[in-house]
């Protein structure tokens, strides 16, 4: 559920050669971050896992394709896509206008909304707001959900990771002193050593931190914020030239929607079916 920031310059300067072939699927290179757990992440053992690389090999069989997993820096996960590094990315993240100025996407896999966390026995966690923020809708209630947060944030410091579509939200709409992380792991243990105040991310990945001993300290305020800015679900980024990869995937992911394997993937890992 994160917003990169790719200048689409870099794309006149790229060669072609690296691309694979239209219509030559039987090999998908799978591009994932392995460190956003539990979308993916690396385990004891070094091995990249997660609900992402799970439903890619089910989509990949789907497909009639092996599935080869690449890991990639975050801030560097567009443009390695659009150079050819490999051919799909799965790694959290986000369907938004900004990201398809550059790549394309498949259909949403699976939907997470943003949420902000903080550590027990803060104020923060008496806060009262609607259940839900939804920047679709631009009514007055919204606008006094907004407001009653940054009332409740004034002069203290929230955390987001960096080029994220949460970092996107709090400049759009908090008035906040605001810490940028470039990883999630990093903010969440500046979380609980008690360095921010509060953190802003989606909440799947948090409540995997607080379900570990050093996130046992740690919860959940406010509403759920969706929408806008926020994209549309999560799915699958991919070249603007691949339009028949594309229908490959939504087609695959249409039918592991349908039978079920994203509610029982999503909830092995996440503990609730977050299938579209």
């Amino acid at each position: 559920m994160r917003i990169i920031k790719v200048f689409t310059t870099l794309l006149i300067t790229l060669s072609l050669s690296s691309f694979a072939l239209a219509g030559d699927w039987s090999k998908i290179r799978v591009g994932t971050e392995g460190a956003y757990e539990p979308w993916n992440y690396t385990n004891a053992a070094g091995e990249l896992v997660g609900a992402e690389l799970d439903l890619a090999r089910d989509l990949c069989a789907r497909m009639n394709a092996d599935c080869e997993f690449v890991q990639q820096d975050w801030d560097g996960i567009i443009p390695a896509l659009v150079q050819g590094k490999y051919d799909v990315i799965m790694a959290g993240m986000s369907i938004t206008e900004e990201r398809m100025k550059t790549i394309s996407f498949s259909s949403a896999y699976m939907t997470e909304p943003a949420k902000m966390s903080t550590v027990k026995g803060s104020p923060l966690t008496t806060l009262s707001t609607a259940k839900n923020l939804n920047l679709d809708d631009d009514s007055a209630a919204t606008k006094g959900t907004i407001g009653t947060l940054n009332a409740a944030l004034k002069g203290l410091r929230l955390g987001v990771t960096a080029a994220t579509i949460h970092e996107d939200f709090a400049n759009a709409y908090l008035d906040v002193d605001l810490k940028i992380y470039p990883t999630q792991d990093e903010m969440n243990l500046d979380l609980s050593a008690g360095r921010i105040d509060a953190a802003l991310s989606d909440s799947g990945t948090i409540e995997a931190y607080m379900g570990t001993p050093s996130g046992a300290n740690v919860t959940f305020f406010g509403p759920n914020i969706f929408g806008g800015l926020l994209g549309e679900g999560v799915g699958a980024g991919i070249r603007q030239g691949d339009a028949d990869l594309k229908a490959m995937f939504d087609k695959a992911i249409a039918e592991a929607a349908a039978d079920g394997t994203i509610g029982r993937i999503s909830t092995q890992y996440f503990g609730k079916d977050l299938a579209p």
